[in-house]
């Protein structure tokens, strides 16, 4: 069996941050994330919102990010995410 690819590539879009390992992951993770779900999305959440839409924050409040090297707090998945949505904004249309 499979993993399918996303319709995305949110991973490889540039930017002029720097990135590491972990920044990958994370923007792969938001790549595999379903389409609706994503539009759900809102910055006015609280922290514990967010973590329990997501569904995959720990309970010390970090992301679970398997082959990270680093924690993803929520300061950093919001930031991200942002930048997710703009990015599906401008490819979508």
């Amino acid at each position: 069996m499979s993993i399918a690819q996303p319709a995305w590539n949110f991973e490889q879009d540039p930017t002029s941050e720097a990135m590491d390992e972990t920044s990958f992951n994370l923007r792969a993770y938001f790549d595999r994330m379903d389409d609706t779900k994503l539009r759900q999305y809102s910055s006015r959440w609280a922290d514990t919102e967010l973590m329990e839409w997501d569904g995959n924050f720990k309970s010390d409040g970090s992301l679970l990010l398997p082959c990270s090297e680093r924690e993803v707090d929520v300061d950093e998945y919001r930031r991200v995410i942002a930048q997710c949505v703009a990015y599906r904004d401008r490819v979508r249309s």
